[in-house]
């Protein structure tokens, strides 16, 4: 049992985490904000 956990909570596997985690807030808090930059031209 131990084992599994060295293995399921290795660092690289924590910062992966922690990575994804970071994308999905970023996806979801600029999601409501419309992209002004590709209106600009028009």
């Amino acid at each position: 049992m131990k084992k599994i956990f060295s293995i399921l909570f290795s660092r690289e596997n924590i910062l992966a985490f922690v990575l994804c985690l970071i994308l999905v807030a970023l996806t979801i808090f600029t999601a409501n904000t419309s992209p002004t930059w590709i209106y600009q031209g028009f």
